[in-house]
């Protein structure tokens, strides 16, 4: 049996992928790759070069963070978090956060809508 993609999904169904390897690195840069993107919420891998940060913002959804590979310092309302490889996070509605690569760092970041 064939499976195929189905349109704005970036992962086969039923096929076993390693997530560590979907998105690269790049230098000075921060890679995102959307794996699978539904009404209920999205599942977006990405890939930090050491020193890259995304600011301070705010999301209307709850969204866990999976780290697949590396470190990062994650601030939620002002409190920092240090996360490494195989740890995960949840960073709540409505809250102020930001992440800063500590050293070269992939995430899974799942975005739940309902």
């Amino acid at each position: 049996m064939t499976n195929s993609k189905k349109a704005g999904d970036g992962i086969t169904p039923a096929e076993v992928v390693t997530a560590e390897n979907m998105v690269e690195y790049q230098d000075s840069a921060i890679v995102s790759r959307t794996i699978v993107s539904k009404s209920a919420g999205t599942v977006t891998l990405f890939a930090f070069d050491q020193g890259q940060a995304l600011s301070e913002h705010s999301a209307p959804f709850d969204a866990l963070v999976f780290v697949v590979d590396g470190a990062a310092e994650i601030t939620i309302s002002g409190k920092p978090f240090e996360v490494a490889r195989g740890q995960a996070l949840l960073m709540p509605a409505n809250e102020p956060h930001a992440v800063s690569a500590t050293e070269r760092f992939k995430m899974m970041l799942v975005m739940i809508k309902s």
